[in-house]
């Protein structure tokens, strides 16, 4: 018995190689028959197919191009569609099975997101002042009704084969797997769960909040907040003990045990790496309680109390010059503004020379409008930050607030000016976020750095994935870090602490070689050409992100697509609108349709630079008002990558002639 199992398992292990190996030099989907009664078609996303005589149940069914193979398997009916989660990557083929009358399995604990993916799109909070990163922006742009759902120990029988269901939180936090028995092996569909031995599609979904004790923090401080719940699933399906294991990404596995316990083990290394250096240690030390004294940790700095002729209001900083002149540094709220008042009142301040943004988050721009009103002054920050307050709407960041600041001076990255006594230079400082400034104060015998949020005597401030924290040599905390040694200052500041603190030069160059390290083993647990992919959840984003037209309009929209590898890459895209939009353009067969959606437009993106692709899309004139969420398909090197990104049209009502 045990030698004819090893001898099943060599011999599908062989199988499935050579199957690999002949598809990868044909270069298209890859359709592998695992035994009689079940096979994976291997396209943008691995769908599985249970088969019971021309029937058939599909497990996910990317964008269904599945379809065109089942012929080749005797299939003549899908009867039934099992979702392992609801990322729209998974499932934005379905319409046409659906159609023909396929019943839609999807998991219990998120039916809500494939009956009504409305209530995200319409949802303000999905939009601004947005700490929240699940559920995600994969949501549907559609609905996808169901017609059933799949809870935890759930077994449903199709044909010959008796599957089961797997409650496996992680990547989403209502993701499941389907463990299938037929024809005397047990192959496990998980999803996203792990992409291959040790490595996982990517890292940015594991954002989540968690608590200690009596401490909860948001999704926007859980940087792989969701590792403890993934690593239980991952051991479930472990000891369910599969002779096969196949991802939603990635490859088919024949040794389940040891490809999980890898990434198991690479889960663990990376978290230890990013705690080492975390800023957050700083906020939140209850949270780091078993890290404490670990080797190849910093200790946390001591602060040192700030200059006498600098004030600090909740997020805001405020240098005074010997004339008492002010230049304030972001303002979060009405209660900054009258701190300012009093400060006027007060004498300490005769005049407010100027407003410096140090970044775009909303608990420091809210009410720059406002102050900006009040005080009459000019509005100062580097460039990468003026694009993104200047044109709100047009971003999908996290922490987004919909003022609207006009920046009257955007300075150059090294661009230095005199104010009073003061010497002042700005920076790109792409630390807590990829579009933040830096001010250097040189003046009265000290040299300031004015980080925003970027550091804490902790270390540093990359606890959000989706702000963009980029590794790599002179990219994100690098280049920070590179730029306090070449400035050496006396006090940096961050916004939210008010005291200042410094680093020492071994200090620096430890956290240097923290990020280095990280960057390597950060590489290994993404299957990526570079770890950014799988870290960065906006490599690739639509610009603008929401724009306003009236139905029967053409509007443009541009992918904006990041590439972190160290060559070139090809890339294209095409429209991908919802099948309401589709049918209102005169497409009968919406579903299925490729002529409803728009022609690919290409370009080559260099290596570490980024691309643009200008798309255009045609409101159908009949088309409602409301709110649409429309989706961009993309090809990146030999990735195809479904309804990756999206933008929103508000449709207006079309004016009258």
């Amino acid at each position: 018995m045990i030698a004819n199992l090893t001898r099943r398992r060599l011999q599908a292990g062989w199988w499935l190689v050579l199957v690999a190996a002949v598809s990868a030099r044909a270069g298209e989907p890859r359709l592998t028959r695992l035994s009689e009664h079940l096979a994976v078609f291997h396209g943008p996303v691995n769908t599985g197919i249970v088969l019971d005589a021309d029937r058939a149940l599909l497990i996910d069914c990317g964008d269904g191009r599945v379809a065109d193979s089942l012929q080749a398997l005797g299939v003549a009916r899908v009867v039934s569609l099992a979702f392992t989660h609801y990322h729209r990557d998974q499932l934005c083929g379905a319409g046409r099975f659906a159609a023909d009358g396929a019943r839609v399995l999807v998991p219990a604990r998120e039916r809500e997101w494939f009956d009504h993916p409305e209530r995200f799109w319409n949802d303000p909070r999905q939009r601004w002042h947005n700490y929240a990163f699940r559920p995600s922006r994969l949501m549907p742009i559609e609905p996808l009704s169901a017609d059933d759902t799949l809870a935890d120990g759930q077994t449903l029988d199709f044909g010959p084969a008796r599957i089961t269901v797997l409650d496996t939180p992680g990547h989403t936090d209502g993701s499941i797997s389907l463990q299938v028995r037929v024809d005397g092996r047990t192959t496990i569909f998980c999803g996203d769960a792990i992409f291959d031995a040790g490595r996982v599609w990517d890292l940015h979904s594991l954002q989540k909040g968690f608590s200690r004790g009596e401490r909860t923090i948001y999704d926007y401080h859980g940087f792989m907040g969701a590792r403890w719940m993934l690593a239980g699933s991952l051991r479930r399906i472990r000891d369910a003990g599969a002779d096969l294991l196949v991802p939603s990404h990635g490859r088919v596995m024949t040794d389940p045990r040891q490809a999980i316990d890898l990434l198991l083990e690479r889960l663990e290394a990376c978290y230890d790496r990013y705690v080492a250096v975390s800023a957050l240690r700083h906020y939140f030390p209850e949270l780091f309680t078993e890290y404490v004294g670990r080797p190849g940790h910093t200790a946390i700095r001591p602060g040192m109390p700030a200059p006498d002729f600098l004030r600090h209001f909740d997020t805001t900083w405020v240098i005074l010059s010997r004339d008492r002149a002010a230049l304030v540094m972001d303002c979060r709220n009405e209660g900054v503004i009258q701190a300012v008042r009093d400060l006027l009142a007060r004498g300490e301040a005769t005049s407010i020379d100027a407003l410096w943004i140090t970044h775009y988050h909303d608990d420091h721009v809210d009410a720059i409008p406002d102050f900006l009103a009040t005080f009459g002054c000019p509005c100062l920050t580097e460039r990468s930050v003026a694009q993104v307050v200047g044109r709100p709407l047009a971003w999908g960041l996290p922490c987004m607030s919909p003022a609207v600041i006009r920046v009257d001076r955007p300075a150059t990255d090294g661009q230095s000016w005199t104010w009073r006594e003061f010497r002042l230079t700005a920076y790109h400082l792409p630390g807590q976020t990829e579009y933040h400034a830096g001010l250097f104060v040189e003046g009265r015998g000290l040299r300031m750095l004015f980080a925003g949020d970027s550091f804490t005597p902790a270390g540093i401030d990359d606890y959000c994935m989706h702000n963009r924290n980029l590794l790599g040599r002179d990219a994100g905390f690098d280049r920070c870090l590179a730029l306090v040694e070449r400035l050496a200052p006396t006090h940096i500041f961050n916004c939210h602490v008010d005291q200042a603190f410094s680093f020492t030069a071994d200090e620096l160059a430890f956290m240097r070689a923290n990020l280095a390290e990280r960057e390597r083993i950060f590489g290994q647990i993404l299957p990526w050409e570079h770890a950014n992919f799988g870290l960065d959840a906006h490599w690739l984003r639509c610009d603008p992100y929401e724009q306003t037209a009236p139905a029967g309009h053409r509007v443009p929209l541009e992918v904006v697509i990041a590439n972190h590898a160290r060559e070139h890459r090809s890339a294209a895209a095409r429209p991908a609108p919802p099948t309401a939009w589709r049918r209102a353009a005169g497409h009968s067969d919406a579903t299925a349709d490729e002529t409803a959606l728009g022609p690919w437009r290409g370009i080559t993106v260099p290596a570490g630079g980024e691309g643009r692709i200008a798309l255009e899309l045609d409101i159908p004139g009949d088309l409602p008002p409301g709110r649409y969420p429309v989706a961009v398909d993309v090809k990146f090197g030999e990735r195809e990558l479904p309804q990756w990104s999206a933008a929103i049209v508000e449709v207006a009502s079309r004016p009258a002639p």
